[in-house]
């Protein structure tokens, strides 16, 4: 499901994904056609070359997390503990959980355009996924064969 404010992406989910609590209206805009776009060159092998307009509603340290998720390449991934080491490093602290970065990184509301997927936990395991653990396994399987 692509969910929108009606000018930038606001959300967007697998079937059977819990949704955020709000009523919505089946309607045709602009950003849902560039998002169908950007899904279709994904799912059919390449990189696209924009990204639709996203509105993200989060904290700050989600907003934080969710920028830090955007920079992890294609056919790449990264842990929560590196995730958690940047952001401790940005805030000048000395560690960051992470568990709490898992925390954000579950709540993303954009899913595959904001590569979630990309997160594994220590030592490469493949834990914890919105859309379910298969459907993670899938996308890497994706980004592992065009990407890589």
């Amino acid at each position: 499901m692509i969910i929108s404010d009606g000018e930038a992406l606001t959300g967007l989910y697998f079937e059977n994904e819990k949704l955020p609590e709000n009523r919505y209206e089946e309607r045709e805009l602009a950003v849902f056609d560039e998002t169908r776009r950007w899904l279709d060159i994904y799912f059919g092998g390449g990189i696209p070359d924009f990204v639709p307009a996203i509105k993200l509603s989060g904290s700050d340290f989600q907003l934080a997390v969710w920028e830090l998720l955007r920079d992890i390449p294609y056919g790449k991934t990264t842990t929560y503990g590196e995730l958690a080491a940047i952001i401790a490093q940005k805030k000048g602290i000395a560690k960051m959980s992470a568990q709490a970065v898992g925390g954000a990184v579950g709540k993303n509301p954009v899913s595959i355009i904001i590569p979630c997927h990309r997160v594994v936990g220590k030592n490469g395991a493949l834990v914890g996924y919105a859309g379910g653990i298969d459907k993670k396994i899938e996308l890497l399987n994706i980004e592992k064969e065009l990407f890589a």
